[in-house]
């Protein structure tokens, strides 16, 4: 389709090789209506949509290069981006005039629309009805590529329709490589990387005075069930630093957005149009404070999980399969002289237990509720009748 496209892989798709195989040949050739980009979160799905996006968007345009960049800097009247407004969900809003309206007008500019559409796991049958003719039958101008992180929770009449492209977790190695040229230290590195499961993004935030601090919150959670809970010496609530740290996390996020509109009202009269802007930024304050504070607590508690992993390879004499090992063995040596001896069975229900506590926040629970819940089952586990 263009020389851009055959000079290197896109952007996104340099550890892919099977995404990059789909991608260049489509834009070699005919590129299908709809593309499902699925794999794990930061291995680079949204990179490769927008360098796709680009590419599909600059064809036949008089000024190709300037084409990519405005879709690179997101100003392409062309391009539309969709993220799911509901806390949990997709809604039927997020759809109906963004994409399925939007998809029945011609192009501004290009010979293309293109539609991304992020977190499809998140719609609901009314939303994929909706959405459905326009996967079907596209006009012949529109591409959508949707993204998921989790392609086994996205309706199957949606995944059918759609050509699959993978997106492996990125290799340890390969992730620890970049901290390290990004001046993190080797071990630091290393560590970070296996904890992220081939999520880069979550490494690189590991590797962050923030990300060290979180781990140091999540620790504490840990070290609390090991030493018995508040009986044993711990803080009555050893879950309250992860909380905090979350909603640290939500008021950036508020306050960005809130950064944003200023910027953007600045020089907008009162009227109508105002007002419904102010609201406009003022749900989406709401919504990315919300989802901020999310992402800490899910990965949080994803961290506790691993934490306990890692001491159920100690205890069992599996040293060499523990993630963060020296992380894993400060924590066992760390507790009482006459705390006891670390049970198996125990600490594989702790991991799970925590697991079940970071699925329950998708499901609109109180956190603070589910983490006090979760820090008077994890206390006193060890030892003790699970």
């Amino acid at each position: 389709m263009n020389g851009a496209a055959d000079a290197a892989p896109l952007s996104g798709t340099e550890t892919h090789p099977q995404a990059r195989m789909i991608l260049s040949a489509a834009l070699a050739g005919d590129a299908s209506h709809a593309y499902l980009f699925h794999g794990p979160a930061g291995v680079g799905k949204r990179t490769a949509a927008r360098a796709f996006a680009a590419e599909l968007l600059a064809a036949g345009s008089p000024d190709p290069d300037g084409a990519r960049h405005r879709v690179l800097d997101g100003a392409h009247p062309d391009l539309t981006w969709v993220r799911p407004t509901g806390a949990h969900v997709m809604r039927t809003d997020d759809v109906a005039e963004p994409v399925v309206g939007a998809a029945t007008r011609t192009p501004f500019e290009s010979l293309k629309r293109v539609f991304v559409l992020e977190r499809v796991d998140t719609m609901n049958d009314e939303v994929a009805n909706r959405l459905l003719k326009t996967l079907e039958e596209p006009p012949a101008y529109v591409h959508l590529i949707l993204l998921t992180d989790s392609l086994g929770l996205v309706l199957p009449t949606v995944v059918s329709r759609c050509q699959l492209v993978r997106f492996d977790p990125l290799p340890a190695a390969r992730i620890a490589a970049d901290l390290e040229a990004a001046g993190v230290p080797a071990d630091r590195a290393a560590a970070c990387a296996r904890l992220a499961l081939g999520n880069g993004a979550r490494a690189r935030f590991l590797a962050t005075e923030e990300g060290e601090a979180l781990t140091a919150d999540v620790d504490r959670l840990v070290a609390a069930a090991l030493g018995g809970g508040p009986a044993g010496g711990a803080a009555p609530e050893p879950w309250r630093g992860l909380l905090e740290r979350a909603e640290e996390r939500r008021a950036v996020a508020e306050e960005r957005v809130a950064g944003e509109a200023k910027e953007r009202l600045a020089n907008e009269p009162k009227g109508r149009e105002r007002g419904a802007l102010e609201k406009q930024f003022e749900d989406t304050a709401k919504r990315e404070g919300r989802r901020a504070r999310t992402e800490v607590l899910d990965l949080g508690l994803t961290l506790a999980a691993l934490r306990f992993r890692d001491l159920l390879c100690l205890a069992e004499g599996a040293d060499d399969a523990a993630l963060d090992g020296a992380a894993a063995r400060a924590l066992r040596d760390g507790r009482a002289e006459d705390a006891p001896e670390l049970d198996a069975r125990s600490l594989r229900v702790a991991a799970e237990r925590c697991e079940e506590s970071r699925m329950s926040l998708q499901l609109n629970v109180t956190e603070e509720l589910a983490l006090d819940a979760l820090g008077f089952r994890l206390a006193g586990l060890v030892g003790a009748p699970v």
